[in-house]
């Protein structure tokens, strides 16, 4: 379970909550243009862009869950159970494994019209990063400053939506998520016109009763109507302490306290970290679960031509 939107403003950010009852002992995470990614059916890439977020290190290999690459493209995968579909080898495409693909565009690609075509011969394979780590079922949102997508591998093949709303959750498919956002397009943030009931002359009690109606609960698909409408009556602000904090409030209206949500293993399922990306500048921040410092890593400080991944404790 997690959120991801984006948000522009002077700049551009991109970032997510990341919903789980467990840790994978996540570190903020860049890795320079010169480390060697090795990818399973492909040949390595030795050279390619920097790029910065959260990341599982396995093996000398970063899991991201999400990042950004120096030239301002960004990737988040989120949870995708029973709909994920990742097919066999294919000799007329290009085979990345899940966990290859945030490296592999990230690497390659500076915008999203690189990566379109890149998406075009991809194809997810069903390969475990290892016994002890099976692949993840999940979806993508990837962006820039001009647009954003939803990356889908499911029964069908694989399905890349144009997303106007800069907002991605978990199960259902995306197309259920556009389509229910219809169902709230009445929502507002202004008061509610003056109701009229039989000439009663009932006066609105409160303000904020535009919006009744939004859904409070944690679902995915109610999250992403939340976030949507937050995201959608959003100011812009001038400096970067206003974006910054406005952004991770958006995140805040779509957070998961520890106890609301219960995972099927019996553990509560709760926001262990929020983070936020300046792609413009490639400087991360992040707040975690059990302390709301928000905190910051500049990628452009390190050596971004060097070649071991710089994991930031």
């Amino acid at each position: 379970m997690c959120t991801a939107i984006t948000y522009n403003s002077n700049c551009h950010y991109f970032g997510r909550n990341l919903d789980l009852e467990r840790g994978f002992y996540e570190k903020t995470v860049v890795t320079p243009r010169n480390f060697t990614f090795n990818f399973r059916k492909r040949q390595p890439l030795r050279h390619h862009y920097a790029m910065i977020g959260t990341a599982a290190v396995v093996n000398n290999y970063p899991l991201y869950f999400e990042a950004t690459n120096e030239a301002g493209l960004s990737i988040a995968g989120l949870n995708f159970p029973n709909n994920a579909h990742y097919k066999p080898i294919a000799d007329d495409a290009v085979n990345i494994a899940t966990f290859e693909l945030i490296p592999y565009i990230l690497g390659c690609c500076k915008n999203t019209a690189e990566a379109l075509k890149r998406l075009e011969k991809l194809n997810l394979v069903n390969i475990n990063f290892s016994d002890e780590l099976p692949l993840a079922p999940l979806h993508w949102i990837m962006a820039d400053k001009n647009k954003c997508y939803t990356i889908e591998s499911v029964l069908e093949g694989l399905k890349i939506y144009e997303n106007p709303v800069g907002v991605l959750t978990n199960n259902p498919p995306f197309p259920f998520h556009l389509a229910n956002l219809n169902n709230y397009s009445h929502l507002t943030a202004n008061i509610n016109h003056k109701p009229d009931w039989d000439n009663m002359g009932f006066d609105s009690y409160s303000l904020g009763t535009g919006a009744v109606g939004l859904p409070g609960d944690y679902s995915s698909a109610s999250r992403f109507i939340r976030a949507s409408f937050v995201k959608k009556n959003s100011p812009t602000f001038q400096t970067e302490q206003e974006n910054i904090g406005h952004f991770f409030h958006i995140l805040s209206s779509v957070a998961m306290p520890k106890g609301c949500v219960l995972a099927a293993n019996g553990e509560f399922e709760y926001t262990r970290y929020s983070c936020c990306c300046n792609t413009d500048t490639g400087v991360y921040y992040y707040r975690a679960y059990d302390d709301s410092t928000t905190k910051s890593v500049d990628m452009c400080r390190y050596n971004l031509d060097g070649t071991k991944l710089i994991i930031i404790e």
